[in-house]
C-alpha cells in the first residue's frame, strides 16, 4: 500500500486559519493518506464483519465559514453513506490520531442498540481493553477512558443512548499526535487493524 504515515505537517493543518486555507492543506496533506487506509481497510473490514463495506473520506462540503477541527475516513455497509449505519472511523485531530467504532445521532437504531448495549454491559466492561476510550460526542475530542468507569457508568451511557435523540455512542483507541508521528506506516497499519478487531464484537451487536 502507498499510505506513508502521519507527520507533524498533517496535525497542523488544523492550526491554519481560515476555511479555504484549511481546507486547500487537508486535502493536500491528509486526504490522499486517508484514500489510502479506506482502500487498505475496506476489503478486511468486509471480511471481518461479514458484511460488504464502502469507504467514505470526509469531504466537509457543507461548512461555508468555520474550518473542521478534524477529519477522517469512515467505513460503513452502505454505499451512499455512513452516518444513518453503525461504522468505524480513522481520522485526526490536532492533537491524537483516533480509531473508532460509532453510532451517531443520525442512526435510526440507536434506541434498539442502546438496548442491547446494556443488556451486554457487564461483557462490555471485562472484555473492552482497559487502555479503550469511549465518547458520546463526535464532534468533540474529549473522551472517558474505559479503565475508569463501572458498570453502572456503562449503563448511563447505553440508557442515554435509547432517551436522547442527539445521543451518540463511540468506543475505539486514541494515539497522541506524537506517537503517532513516530511510529512507521507499517506499525499504525497494525495498531489500527489491531484494533477494527478488538472492536467488531459491538459492530456485530448492532
Amino acid at each position: 500500500m502507498s499510505f506513508s504515515g502521519f507527520t507533524n505537517e498533517d496535525f497542523n493543518v488544523f492550526t491554519i486559519e481560515g476555511l479555504d486555507d484549511r481546507m486547500e492543506a487537508l486535502k493536500q496533506h491528509i486526504r490522499p493518506k486517508l484514500e489510502d487506509l479506506g482502500k487498505h481497510f475496506t476489503p478486511e473490514l468486509s471480511s471481518l464483519t461479514g458484511d460488504e463495506m464502502f469507504y467514505h473520506v470526509a469531504k466537509h462540503a457543507r461548512r461555508t465559514k468555520n474550518p473542521p477541527k478534524d477529519t477522517w475516513v469512515a467505513y460503513a455497509a452502505n454505499p451512499r453513506g455512513y452516518k444513518m449505519m453503525p461504522h468505524f472511523q480513522i481520522g485526526l485531530w490536532e492533537t491524537h490520531l483516533f480509531i473508532w467504532f460509532a453510532l451517531i445521532y443520525e442512526a435510526p437504531n440507536k434506541e434498539e442498540f442502546g438496548k442491547v448495549l446494556e443488556r451486554n454491559a457487564e461483557n462490555l466492561l471485562s472484555e473492552t481493553p482497559k487502555e479503550f476510550v469511549w465518547s458520546t460526542d463526535h464532534t468533540k475530542p474529549d473522551v472517558v477512558k474505559h479503565s475508569g468507569l463501572s458498570k453502572p457508568d456503562l449503563q448511563t451511557m447505553f440508557n442515554r443512548l435509547q432517551t436522547v435523540k442527539k445521543a451518540e455512542i463511540l468506543c475505539g483507541y486514541n494515539i497522541p499526535r506524537e506517537t503517532a508521528v513516530q511510529m512507521s506506516p507499517q506499525e499504525l497499519v497494525d495498531k489500527i487493524e489491531s484494533v477494527f478487531k478488538t472492536l467488531i464484537p459491538l459492530y456485530k451487536l448492532t
